[in-house]
């Protein structure tokens, strides 16, 4: 049997993964770098083509836990890329954002990672293409203002850094109030641009407790006229909406995230496992529909005086559900969490009413 074929049957689970191992360890080295590169090749082909972004795929293969898996997808996405003259920049600016390799392993870890990647890379299913991949036209149906963004970003990071509830209050409400102005004005200026669609973003939803993150991303989308679809077994979820719209749910969600979990951190429990699990949970919960309400109703107030802008708006909402209905046309709503602790409940509210958005 060739090396190819025993890679080909590894993969394709025609032969047991151990003796595929050891018969590839004693084989020429040369033939083994050659197949298992022309493998990989071509398995991430697939899933560069089929709508995976290099940094969905990188953290999608890092959560397994090794770190030469993740740096041959750092290897392989960086030699994608570069055969194409025509590729989108933000694929590109994914590349470049993805973290250096580790030191390179000896003989046999890498052909054990190599082999167990492209098995995992086999499992991977095609997903919706949202950017263009590497070959194809660049497009971008919209574009945030880079000032705005950056000032966005500058009042969360002073939020996140300060120990103190009100000033962390004050510098989120000044942001919120920055991405609801963006969107409004954004919204103006484009409604009658032929060229200004709707888009789609996948944001990544870390474990532990992945539902009660994804409802927070979802309270935060909806109070910023967008929508989400999330998918947990490959640990992300989808946000729909205009472009300035999403960069917006991005920031906010991403620092809310980091508030809410140094909050939890500091109010948990002291004893018991079961007892913190459920207290976190539950604290998780609470924030997430508190924040909600908070979201929502500064939202409202920004709008308040924009009655010429509630038609835009509808239109915007229905054009963002017939793209989220049409790469998901079958969702299920997912079932809420338990509350099993009081005192997560309410120290998750009281976390949310202390985070930075007004």
């Amino acid at each position: 049997m060739s090396v190819q074929e025993i890679v080909r049957d590894v993969a394709g689970g025609a032969i047991g993964y151990e003796a595929g191992l050891d018969a590839l360890t004693v084989a020429p080295a040369a033939e083994v770098d050659a197949a298992l590169g022309a493998s990989l090749r071509d398995a991430f082909e697939r899933l560069f083509k089929g709508g995976w972004q290099p940094a969905e795929l990188h953290r999608v293969v890092a959560r397994l836990g090794d770190p030469v898996k993740a740096a041959l997808v750092v290897d392989a996405a960086t030699a994608y890329g570069e055969r194409f003259s025509d590729v989108d920049p933000r694929w590109r600016d994914q590349v470049a954002r993805l973290p250096a390799g580790t030191r390179r392993p000896d003989r046999i870890s890498l052909i054990d990672s190599s082999l167990g990647l492209l098995i995992e890379l086999r499992r991977l299913p095609l997903i919706e293409v949202l950017l263009p991949p590497p070959g194809t036209a660049a497009f971008r149906p919209g574009k945030s203002d880079a000032k705005v963004l950056e000032r966005v970003r500058a009042l969360l990071a002073k939020a996140e850094s300060t120990d103190f509830a009100a000033e962390a209050e004050a510098y989120s409400a000044k942001a919120q109030e920055l991405i609801a102005r963006h969107s409004i004005s954004e919204a103006l200026t484009s409604a009658d641009r032929a060229e200004v669609v709707p888009f789609a973003r996948r944001i990544g939803v870390d474990h532990p407790y992945e539902s009660e993150k994804a409802s927070l991303l979802d309270a935060v989308a909806r109070a910023n006229h967008c929508h989400t679809v999330w998918s947990p077994e490959l640990g992300f979820s989808t946000v729909f909406g205009f472009d300035a719209d999403i960069d917006g749910v991005e920031l906010l969600y991403t620092s809310l995230l980091v508030q809410a979990n140094r909050a939890m951190t500091r109010d948990e429990p002291a004893k018991g496992k079961a007892r913190i699990k459920a207290f976190r949970r539950s604290f998780l919960v609470a924030y997430g529909i508190r924040i909600s309400e908070r979201l929502t109703e500064v939202t409202r107030r920004q709008l308040a005086g924009h009655d010429d802008l509630l038609p835009v708006l509808r239109n915007r909402d229905v054009q963002v559900r017939e793209v989220m209905h049409k790469a998901f046309p079958r969702t299920v709503r997912a079932r809420g969490s338990r509350i099993d602790s009081l005192e997560g409940w309410e120290s998750g509210r009281a976390a949310a009413d202390e985070a930075e958005m007004g």
